[in-house]
């Protein structure tokens, strides 16, 4: 039923809002201060979305598929994505979990996100991504390119992704809370601040459940943002009704589950952006859009889902990503000392 795709949208929003998921912070306390507490988690998350979705298509109950590998549309589009979530403050999830808090700078971003990824997808653009999406290799996914099977693979992320979580539980200082006011499930819910590996757990379970939840509609996909926000556009412009499927239901879900969430933990606040703010935000929101699309996916279809079906697409997604927001982190983050003029700090857009 495609209704299933705006409850698990709600319910991502909510987590999404409430844990602070959002890859562009993950990314970028690497680079800014050598922080890897989120992206573990992030690795947590794909790990056992893995092992669920190798367990679900050993048993024959999903079929998923993996794109053909276009290296230099996904290395390239995944760059000027990882510049665009810097620009924006938060990728596809932190930009539409923001924009239900209320941040208006995430809405302006969305915007030109959706819009951008339509165009490239259906409209003005789609003519080159066609032409480089076309530029194919033979090689899926890994696991096939090595002639080993998918399960071994599966088994060896989550060793590693294990050690490193033990690595760090050990390691890390608890998270500091402020003072109670809520008692009992409602202080877990809306008040508690959530570890990011708990977060990833619920993360990685949704995105399991996506896929035989979307195949149950005809859609053989898990969890992806790019494809319906673009779907999404040109349903609104041009009224045709086969344009809303799963996917499309599950990112209106998201708006309204993280305000729920930000509205119940007091967090909900209309925040309007200053002048520089926005129109990085209008940058940001094009080069999501357009490199999403260029690189068959964003943060979450590529860098979430695709790796956990080790896809070829997903890891090198994932790998360029991180390097865009490296590169983004030191354009528009990062201290930039001027000639004559003392150190000028640019804030860090907030996020997770």
């Amino acid at each position: 039923m495609l209704i299933s795709g705006l409850i698990v949208g709600i319910l991502l929003g909510f987590i999404f809002q409430r844990g602070r998921f959002c890859v562009t912070g993950a990314f970028r306390d690497v680079w800014l201060s050598g922080s890897t507490r989120w992206i573990k988690a992030f690795l947590l998350a794909i790990a056992l979305q893995s092992i669920i979705v190798t367990a679900l298509a050993g048993l024959g109950v999903i079929s998923p598929e993996v794109d053909k590998f276009a290296p230099l549309a996904v290395a390239g589009g995944s760059l000027l994505f990882g510049l665009g979530i810097i620009l924006s403050g938060g990728c596809a999830t932190g930009t539409y979990y923001r924009a239900g808090e209320g941040l208006v700078g995430s809405w302006i971003a969305l915007v030109l996100y959706a819009l951008s990824s339509s165009a490239f997808k259906f409209g003005l653009g789609s003519n080159l991504t066609k032409v480089l999406r076309g530029q194919t290799v033979e090689a899926t996914t890994i696991y096939k390119t090595l002639g080993v099977p998918w399960w071994s693979l599966t088994l060896l992320l989550s060793v590693a992704v294990a050690y490193l979580l033990a690595r760090e539980i050990g390691a890390s200082a608890p998270l500091a809370e402020l003072p109670a006011k809520k008692t009992g499930i409602a202080h877990f819910l809306f008040e508690k601040k959530w570890h990011p590996f708990f977060t990833a757990t619920l993360v990685g379970l949704i995105a399991a459940a996506a896929f035989p939840l979307s195949a149950a509609t005809g859609r053989n996909a898990g969890l992806g943002i790019t494809t319906p926000s673009a779907k999404l556009i040109q349903f609104l412009t041009t009224a045709d009704t086969s344009y809303i499927d799963w996917g499309v239901l599950l990112i209106l879900g998201l708006i309204p589950g993280s305000y729920l969430a930000a509205k119940a933990s007091g967090e909900f606040r209309v925040r309007v952006p200053d002048a520089s703010t926005a129109i990085r935000a209008v940058w940001g929101g094009l080069l999501m859009g357009s490199g999403a699309v260029l690189a068959g996916g964003c943060n979450i279809g590529n860098s979430l889902v695709d790796t956990a079906l080790f896809g070829w697409q997903g890891w090198t997604a994932f790998l360029f990503t991180f390097l865009g927001v490296g590169l983004g982190a030191r354009l528009f983050v990062q201290t930039h000392k001027r000639a004559g003029a003392a150190p000028v700090e640019i804030p860090a857009p907030q996020n997770a």
